[in-house]
């Protein structure tokens, strides 16, 4: 079974972001705007053994607040809503999942840096066209991350919510 581990901030000014992934990202109709926190891996991880982790993950993680800004480039190919605000907590949660049964699937080749794709543009002449039409895209979004979301990925890359996983204000 194919898998992720993702936020989905739920912004209260979206459409921008909607319309941005619309035009610029290929999967933006198979998977709302997310920060991904575990890359997709294949496993035979059952499903109570990956609640069992996340569960130890996230002990002592409360709700945490993030804010994000301005579109830049990645690899000539990806378009990215940064982080302005937020960012330890979603490294720290990064880092915590990819511990365990998940280690095997990190990519240590990789920095991780935390952001929201808003686009993904395979040829070199359109990435840099897509910088320059985002350049003035400078909305601040904000919001608070209350749950940890793992989707199951189908044949057709098409995201399914498998299991939700809240931080709790308790901890």
């Amino acid at each position: 079974m194919m898998r992720a581990i993702h936020l989905f901030p739920e912004f209260p000014n979206s459409k921008p972001i909607n319309a941005l992934r619309a035009k610029y990202d290929p999967l933006s109709n198979l998977i709302p705007p997310h920060v991904t926190l575990v890359f997709p891996f294949e496993s035979t991880i059952t499903a109570d053994e990956l609640q069992a982790h996340l569960k130890e993950s996230i002990a002592g993680l409360k709700p945490f607040n993030i804010v994000m800004r301005g579109v830049t480039g990645a690899d000539e190919e990806y378009l990215f809503l940064n982080v302005k605000v937020g960012n330890d907590e979603i490294i720290q949660l990064h880092d915590k999942l990819y511990t365990g049964i998940l280690r095997q699937y990190l990519n240590r080749s990789l920095t991780y840096i935390p952001h929201l794709t808003v686009g993904r543009i395979i040829n070199k002449r359109g990435f840099y066209l897509a910088l320059q039409d985002t350049e003035g895209f400078n909305e601040t979004f904000e919001t608070t991350i209350h749950e940890i979301i793992v989707e199951s990925i189908d044949d057709n890359g098409m995201s399914i919510t498998e299991l939700r996983m809240p931080l709790s204000p308790y901890n």
